[in-house]
């Protein structure tokens, strides 16, 4: 499987929050979370060196509908409601069409 499709998300918490903003992050990684799914390829989430608040997410799928589908699930929008909470304004979405790069674990 390959990525066609993917997406960067930079996000701010309210202040103080970003710790607890990328610990919620990283459970999109367990088990039956929408970052474990077979159809995504890349799930990386990093912070801001300059402002501990300012988390960013990195994710590549298969495809967007692939994406689609997974986040429509309880356990994502579970999640997303919960990110939501520790925002202290809109996240910034830009999509992205790989072209070629590496990921790794």
């Amino acid at each position: 499987m390959s990525v066609t499709y993917g997406f960067h998300a930079t996000m701010t918490a309210a202040p103080g929050r970003g710790g607890r903003l990328v610990d919620l992050l990283l459970t999109g990684l367990d088990e039956g979370s929408p970052g474990a799914d077979e159809h995504c390829l890349v799930y990386l989430v990093s912070r801001s060196a300059t402002d501990p608040d300012r988390v960013h997410v990195v994710e590549g799928w298969t495809s967007e509908e692939d994406h689609h589908r997974v986040f429509a699930s309880r356990a994502a929008q579970a999640i997303v409601a919960l990110v939501g909470e520790l925002l202290s304004g809109e996240p910034e979405f830009t999509d992205q069409v790989p072209v070629r790069g590496k990921a790794a674990a």
